[in-house]
């Protein structure tokens, strides 16, 4: 066994996240480099996971309706792997009455299933303020893997410049920061949030909006994202850093010929 994960190790193969179950089953989830870093959680989780790279690719489905109606719709998400592989879909689930008047602020819950329909990750988002000039009651996420277990938070932190926010643990305890630019429109280039250990001295990995050209950025809501973390961390801040990316389009990038 011992020889098997080091072989997997210089393979470059990553830790797991929810979903297929691991193809082989003799093989326990471990981390290449656990040492003691706080975004490296020691808490033990399910055998049924699914092994990831370094990079994951989110990819918003075009929604033919609401670009000829002008309407919002439910958002729909591709979660794939660096190859273009579809490994879940996301489904956002809110009502008529809050996407229409709560818009971009609004409550909802965005259910993570695998290629099997099972509901492995679930993110759920309160209604809250998003304001430069307000300090509180500002947006929050909770992360659920397995569904109806709390494995973090995603916390936005008031900054009269740039926008900032906070991954914590299940007991709301900082493990990493995100900090975006200052300017957030990406009209003609990506638009890069930075995952920083707390004190912000070194950066893990980063959460990237990738510009898809001008057309689709001013026609339609289809946004594509990639996340970059290492392939060792801990698969529940990978998990909150999936809920992060959806919680950005919504911030900064949600927008519909209605608000044209």
């Amino acid at each position: 066994m011992a020889s098997k994960d080091a072989q997997n190790q210089r393979r470059g193969l990553p830790s797991f996240l929810p979903g297929v179950p691991d193809p082989d089953e003799s093989l326990p989830a471990s981390y290449s480099n656990p040492g003691n870093q706080a975004w490296q959680l020691s808490r033990p989780l399910p055998r049924s996971f699914l092994p990831t790279l370094d990079l994951i690719i989110i990819h918003q489905q075009v929604e033919l309706l609401g670009m000829i109606l002008g309407t919002e719709t439910s958002n729909k998400y591709e979660i794939k792997n660096s190859l273009g592989q579809r490994i879940y879909f996301a489904v956002e689930e809110s009502i008529c009455f809050n996407r229409t008047f709560c818009s971009t602020l609004r409550s909802c819950t965005l259910r993570i299933t695998d290629n099997s329909g099972r509901e492995v990750i679930t993110v759920n988002r309160p209604l809250r303020c998003n304001s430069c000039w307000c300090p509180c009651y500002l947006q929050e996420l909770e992360i659920q893997a397995p569904p109806g277990t709390i494995v973090g938070y995603v916390a936005q932190k008031w900054d009269p410049f740039l926008p900032k926010f906070t991954i914590q643990n299940a007991n709301k305890e900082d493990i990493l920061k995100i900090v975006g630019p200052c300017a957030t429109c990406g009209c003609f280039g990506d638009v890069n949030f930075e995952v920083k250990t707390i004190n912000e001295k070194l950066t893990i990995g980063n959460i990237s909006k990738y510009w898809s050209g001008f057309v689709n950025d001013v026609f339609t809501n289809a946004d594509n994202f990639g996340i970059h973390v290492p392939a060792d961390l801990d698969v529940t801040v990978k998990a909150a850093m999936i809920g992060a990316c959806f919680l950005f389009d919504f911030m900064f990038f949600e927008h519909s010929l209605a608000g044209l």
